[in-house]
């Protein structure tokens, strides 16, 4: 088999403990589309997208909540195109009383161009919402270790 090199990553599959209150988050609160819905008892599903592209797949079969220590996925993580974007989506997120991992927008590092904010989904999910460019005056949480990758 020869290397592949034009993998990317296609969408983000996450399970979950009640499919209505991560629908609600991930479409209300952070503006994903709802593009398909599996709604038989026992196969609870949910396709999220920006336009027609499939970003995100909520699946209604997680028994607890997200355990961070566990081997698995670290944390999500979402690209806005500005840090002006990033606020607002702050704002958003605080006004629907979203648990924050900072204080606001933080570096990825100390001396970092990149940053943006840290949160939870309501079953604990670690997610960030950055920017490459526009966090250098932001302050950097874990110092020279990647702030994504310690909270």
């Amino acid at each position: 088999m020869s290397a592949v090199s034009t993998l990317s990553t296609g969408h983000i599959g996450l399970n979950v403990t009640e499919l209505e209150r991560s629908l609600g988050f991930y479409r209300d609160t952070l503006g994903f589309r709802l593009l398909g819905e599996g709604k038989e008892e026992g196969r609870r599903f949910a396709f999220l997208g920006q336009d027609d592209a499939l970003v995100l797949t909520l699946w209604q079969q997680a028994e607890g909540a997200y355990a961070p220590a566990a081997a698995g996925l670290h944390h999500l993580a979402f690209t806005a195109g500005s840090v002006e974007e990033v606020r607002a989506f702050e704002e958003r997120l605080r006004a629907a009383g979203v648990d924050f991992a900072y204080d606001g927008i933080v570096a990825h590092g100390e001396g970092a161009a990149s940053g943006g904010i840290f949160f939870h989904d309501p079953d604990g999910t670690r997610l960030e919402i950055s920017v490459p460019a526009g966090a250098e005056d932001a302050p950097a949480p874990s110092g020279a270790a990647p702030t994504c990758g310690f909270f």
